[in-house]
């Protein structure tokens, strides 16, 4: 995947999981994904996702960074 412009996000979103992850590394560490896009908004922190009732509703099972949604 080629780098993005300067003015783009500071993270890319995995196509798969929807977990932000910094530019620079190639592989999703929540899902091993290898599928990743900029174009993304909306962003969820997820701390404890067995207490979370907006993970539960997004069907988020790790703890991280998540877009809200892809394909601006």
């Amino acid at each position: 995947m080629s780098r993005p412009p300067r003015t783009s996000k500071p993270f890319k979103a995995c196509t798969k999981c929807k977990a932000l992850v910094r530019i620079e590394d190639e592989q999703c560490p929540i899902c091993g994904s290898k599928e990743f896009t900029f174009e993304w908004s909306g962003i969820v922190i997820v701390i404890d996702p067995s207490k979370s009732k907006v993970a539960k509703a997004l069907g988020i099972t790790k703890p991280g960074r998540y877009a809200l949604k892809l394909g601006v």
